[in-house]
């Protein structure tokens, strides 16, 4: 049986409670970390991400079909404008003039048309640029909200990480203080069991939280104030003090 000084192995205690804590720090980085919020938010981001671009690519479709209305228009201005200088002029056979005039009558329908189609178009442009402005402020929106969150959660790693690194120097400061085989003894139980040290008090482990049975009791009770003992269902070192057994 392993042995070490018994106020040795009651400063085990200390040493154990500054490994729960840095376990504590570390579960607390991944609670964080996992923030389920910050999920959501991702997410959303994602979805809003994809409307603005449908929104985007709708609104540039209908400035593109808006510029070849409006280049329909003016090319039907335009030949109307010389065809009615022409028949203005008066220059031309009878027959010239006349067929001008069929021609001006007819670019001139031609143009209410197409001016028709144009103001539809300049009303649905209206009606997207509207549209892909409301899902642009909601991506703002959501985009603001995730950034908060993601500064508040690296400001919280960052703390835990300080405190985590303060709690670190303190361990390592107070393991290099213990005789290398007791040492090494509760770091192997600490990394197979998740505890290397606990107090056994009134019969009961705080290791494993639970009463030991007589049996085990009486041969803990066998054993000398020097022996190491170890919890028989948690299976970390058992630090015994005067009131252990009652």
């Amino acid at each position: 049986m392993a042995k070490a000084p018994p106020e040795e192995q009651l400063r085990l205690l200390d040493l154990q409670a500054l490994d729960s804590r840095l376990n504590q720090l570390q579960r607390q980085a991944a609670v964080v970390r996992n923030n389920p919020e910050i999920a959501a938010l991702q997410a959303r981001v994602a979805t809003v991400d994809g409307e603005l671009v449908k929104a985007t690519t709708e609104l540039a479709d209908l400035e593109r079909e808006l510029t070849r209305a409006e280049d329909d228009v003016q090319a039907v201005v335009t030949r109307l404008e010389r065809d009615e200088q022409r028949l203005n002029s008066g220059t031309g056979t009878s027959k010239d003039l006349t067929a001008l005039q069929s021609e001006v009558a007819s670019l001139t329908r031609r143009r209410s048309d197409l001016e028709d189609v144009e103001l539809d178009v300049m009303e649905r442009v209206e009606q997207a640029r509207a549209a892909q402005q409301e899902v642009q402020q909601r991506t703002d929106t959501v985009r603001s909200e995730l950034t908060a969150l993601e500064a508040a959660r690296d400001a919280e790693l960052e703390a835990l990480g300080a405190q985590r690194a303060e709690v670190q120097v303190q361990r390592d400061e107070l393991a290099s203080t213990f005789d290398a085989a007791l040492l090494g003894l509760y770091e192997k139980t600490l990394a197979r069991r998740g505890v290397g040290a606990a107090r056994l008090f009134h019969g009961k482990s705080e290791g494993s939280g639970m009463q030991l049975s007589p049996g085990d009791l009486a041969d803990i009770s066998k054993a000398a104030p020097d022996d190491i003992v170890m919890c028989p269902d948690s299976g970390s070192i058992l630090v015994r003090s005067a009131e252990w057994g009652h």
